[in-house]
């Protein structure tokens, strides 16, 4: 049993060397390598100037439609309220209860409609600044998928993850 103990150090100081080497060489790729582009620049280098335009007026769109949606959604929710107010004759417990409801309802929805505006308002902001597309958090790229899914999004997939967690 000594000489497989014995052994085993052996073993293991071989693949410490193979590891310390490995580090020395990236450190020299690393002082080698020229200096990361700002994100500014990188946001460039990976869309096209046509690209960004489309993407600055699908968002344009976006924000265009829920800013439409919001104003309809309010107008029915102002005359919903008057109707509510003029029409109490007879109203029981249940009828105002369903009353209620249906204003928290309308409130929520008003208030998530709101939520998302400012989001595409923030994703125009920073492509105008060059930092859409990466993340808030960490800094690293957001997936192409994760942007054709929700263009409005502001962290990676893991930095989400890790929001989401806490």
């Amino acid at each position: 049993m000594k000489k497989a103990a014995a052994k085993k150090p052996a073993a293991k100081a071989a693949p410490a060397k193979k590891a310390a080497a490995k580090k020395t060489a990236a450190k020299q790729a690393v002082v080698a390598a020229p200096a990361p582009a700002a994100p500014e620049q990188e946001a460039h280098q990976l869309r096209t100037e046509s690209e960004q335009a489309e993407l600055r007026a699908a968002l344009q769109e976006r924000l265009d439609e829920l800013v439409a949606e919001q104003r309809r959604y309010s107008d029915s929710i102002a005359l919903a309220q008057r109707e509510r107010l003029s029409d109490t004759a007879g109203d029981d417990q249940i009828d105002s209860g369903s009353k209620t409801v249906e204003h928290e309802h309308e409130v929520a929805v008003a208030g998530a409609i709101s939520e998302r505006i400012r989001q595409v308002g923030h994703a125009l902001e920073r492509l105008d600044e060059g930092e859409y597309g990466f993340c808030e958090k960490c800094g690293k790229p957001i997936p192409a998928a994760r942007l054709a899914a929700f263009p409005s999004a502001t962290l990676c997939v893991s930095c989400k993850q890790l929001e989401e967690r806490r």
